[in-house]
Order: C-alpha cells, then structure tokens, then sequence
C-alpha cells in the first residue's frame, strides 16, 4: 500500500473520468438495447451477481421499475450452475453484471437464460471474458484495471452502465440530464469533510446503512465495504423495514449511516431518521439537503434517484479512511481475493 494514498483510493478516484468515458462510447450501445426494448418489450427483467455487482443490480431494479414500470427480477446462479434448472424466457432480457465476468456460475446462468429464450446482455469490465464471448450484447464498463480488492470504480461504472440503459428505455429527460451531469457531481465530491462521520465509524462495533429505492441498493454496497475493508460488522436494511424488528437493536450511540436523497421517499425518510434519533441513535446521512447528525452534504445531479450514486463516492472515501485508521490495509482485506470464482 502506498504511504500516501491506497489503490482503492487511487481508484474510487478516478470515477468521474470513468463514467464521462463509458457514457460517451457505450451510447451506441444504450441505442442498440433501447431499439431491443422498443421491437418487443419484455414483461419482465431478468439479472444476475454476485457482490457489489449484484448492488448494481439492485439499484438497476429500483430505477428501472420507477422509470419504466416493468418489474426486474433477480435469478440466483445456483439455479443454473448447481441445480441445473430449465429457464423459461423466452422474448426476454437477462442481464449479468460482472467486473471480471469470469466466475463459473453468472456464466452458467446467463447461458441458462439464452437457452431458456433470453437476449443476453453481459454488463461487464473485462470484455474477452467468458461471459463476455458468450453474451449477445456486450455493455463495457470502460473502467480499466481494478486492482484493489474492494471493487469502487467498477461499481459506479456498473450503476452508470444501467442508468444509461434506464435512460435510453424510458426515454425520461430528467434522468438524461442526471447522467450528463454525473461525472462534474462526482468530481465535485472531491475535499468533503468526512471528519465527524469518521470518528462514528472508527469507535462503532456494529452499525446499521439504510436507504430507500436506489438509495437502498447503496446502503447494502456501503455495509458490504464497511465489512470487507474495515472489518465493522454492518447490516443494511430499507429504511422502512428498519422500522420494524431491526430497531430493537439501536441504543444510545448506535450507529447509523443513512441515504437520504432528495427525491420521493425524502420526506418519510427524514421522519425515521428523527425517530431513531429520539431513540439514541447517532446518524450519519447523506443528502444533498441539510440533515441533523454528522451530516455529509453531497453534490446533486439534479435528480434524487440517482443522487445515491455521488454519496457512494463520499463513503468509499470515508470508509477507506476508517479502515487504514484502525490499522488494516484496505487493498489486501483478510480471507478475500479480487476475483472470486463462485460455482
């Protein structure tokens, strides 16, 4: 690890250049899958992940269902690669995201997809992967190398990569002006204070993330890196299911880091966090708007939906921060490795 800055930074860093890359050379892309769309328009949305891709996906699910009214279903790999299920999709689209597209069972399943009668469209960073050979449209992430272990650039290129779809289908002019705007947000991130939230996460045990909609797709990458890289156990719920039985668990200082954008869900939002505040809970949102707790005013792109995506930069920067505090080295987390092949 470098003395002054680790890989994961380095890289989190460069994803403002990253997504203006991938949205300038992929549009004939995001075209050609919008013409897809147009020529047969599917019931339904199939994907499949592992990790912080299968986050992209979740936040792909919730935009794309708010955007374009068709529901979008995650398929676990193992139906295909252990328990050698049959898919029936035919006239469907299955997409797989995937920064290496190189583990057995996302290839498997999207095989299972296209036999099943699926168009096959491969989301993916390395483009002469298997997964990428066998797709029938191959979206690239444009994200270069990724050497860290926790993935950042390649996870904001990945939700970039399917707004871009979400834009090109629904044909919404507000979420294309978002995506114009994306990389001058995120670039706008750079020298937030994140001292407050720092010192909360540095002295927590255990903490809660939580968002609602997109923002809930990032509440579980932000638990997923608060447990890779730091070693803090975290949990990720909705915000509205963090109403119910999750909130025995939140005494006097219990952490929690909260996606709060300001979109349709903000005003709700605002009314659990000051619940959980009465309770004693310490909380750390993110919002373009001013919030109570230690508060991370973040850049916005003009629309709420995909606002969740610059706070995801502000958090790699300030979970990065936490963990090389508590003496870990962020590039080299304990018992993981960069590519994991799952079966």
């Amino acid at each position: 690890m470098s003395e002054s800055q680790s890989l994961m930074l380095q890289e989190a860093q460069q994803s403002p250049e990253v997504v203006a890359t991938l949205l300038q050379k992929e549009q004939p892309v995001f075209d050609e899958i919008a013409k897809l769309f147009a020529s047969g328009a599917p019931s339904v949305v199939t994907t499949a992940a592992r990790g912080s891709s299968d986050h992209a996906a979740t936040f792909f699910k919730y935009l794309f269902e708010i955007t374009c009214g068709v529901p979008v279903a995650s398929v676990g790999p193992s139906i295909a690669s252990v328990y050698g299920a049959p898919l029936h999709l035919k006239g469907g689209i299955h997409f797989t995201v995937s920064q290496s597209g190189a583990s057995p069972d996302i290839v498997a399943l999207q095989d299972a997809a296209k036999r099943g009668g699926a168009t096959t469209i491969a989301v993916v960073n390395v483009t002469d992967s298997p997964l990428a050979r066998q797709a029938d449209i191959v979206l690239n992430l444009n994200a270069g190398a990724e050497k860290s272990v926790a993935a950042t650039k390649s996870f904001i290129a990945s939700v970039a990569a399917l707004s871009g779809v979400t834009a090109a289908i629904g044909g919404k002019r507000d979420l294309h002006a978002a995506l114009d705007k994306l990389p001058e947000a995120l670039l706008a991130t750079n020298g937030i204070d994140t001292a407050a939230a720092e010192d909360v996460l540095f002295n927590a045990t255990s903490l809660y993330t939580a968002g609602r909609g997109p923002a809930f797709a990032i509440a579980l990458e932000a638990a997923l890196k608060a447990k890779e890289t730091a070693g803090l156990h975290a949990e990720a719920f909705s915000l509205a299911e963090l109403m119910h039985g999750p909130m025995r668990l939140v005494q006097p200082g219990f952490p929690i880091v909260a996606f709060t954008p300001d979109d349709p869900a903000y005003v709700n939002n605002v009314q659990a966090l000051e619940r959980l505040q009465k309770l004693g809970a310490t909380t750390v949102p993110f919002s373009t708007q001013p919030l109570s707790g230690a508060n991370l005013r973040v850049p916005s792109t003009g629309n709420g939906l995909l606002d969740p995506l610059v706070s995801l930069l502000v958090y790699y920067r300030l979970i990065e921060s936490v963990t090389r505090r508590k003496g870990f080295d962020p590039d080299k987390p304990a018992n993981l490795l960069k590519v994991t092949e799952t079966v």
